[in-house]
C-alpha cells in the first residue's frame, strides 16, 4: 500500500483528503511545513500533498525545496494544493519541482486520480 503525507494547516482540507484517499493509501498529517518535513524524512512517503501556504517557518514551496534537496526524498512524488491559482502560482510551483498543482477548492476525485496517476509512473528521476 502506498504511503501518503497530507500536509495542510486546515485540518478540515485534512480530514477530507483523509476520508477520500484513507482506504486506498497509508495515510499521514502533518499541519505545517517544518512537521512535514521531519515526517518525510522519517517515513519516506510514496507521495506528499503538500498545501503552498502554511503558518510557521517553512511554508509548501520551501518544504518542496528541501525534498528536492535531500538525497533520500528528492525522488518522492509531489502534489501541490493550495488556494493560490494564479498561472505564474503554478508555474513556479512546477518549476521548483513539483509533479502537479491543484487550486483549491478541487474535486477529491480528480485529487484521487490524480495521485493514483502520479504514483503509477514510479518514483522521481532528476
Amino acid at each position: 500500500m502506498s504511503k501518503i503525507l497530507l500536509v495542510d494547516d486546515h485540518a478540515d482540507i485534512r480530514r477530507l483528503m483523509r476520508v477520500t484517499l484513507g482506504k486506498t493509501f497509508e495515510i499521514i498529517e502533518a499541519e505545517d511545513g517544518a512537521s512535514a518535513l521531519a515526517s518525510a524524512r522519517a517515513e519516506r512517503p510514496d507521495l506528499i500533498v503538500l498545501d503552498v501556504m502554511m503558518p510557521g517557518e517553512l511554508d509548501g514551496l520551501q518544504v518542496l525545496d528541501a525534498v528536492r534537496a535531500d538525497p533520500q526524498l528528492k525522488s518522492t512524488r509531489v502534489i501541490m494544493v493550495t488556494a493560490r491559482g494564479q498561472v505564474r502560482d503554478t508555474q513556479i510551483g512546477m518549476d521548483r519541482g513539483a509533479d502537479s498543482y491543484f487550486v483549491k477548492p478541487f474535486s477529491p476525485l480528480q485529487l484521487t486520480a490524480c495521485i493514483q496517476e502520479t504514483l503509477a509512473m514510479g518514483p522521481r528521476h532528476d
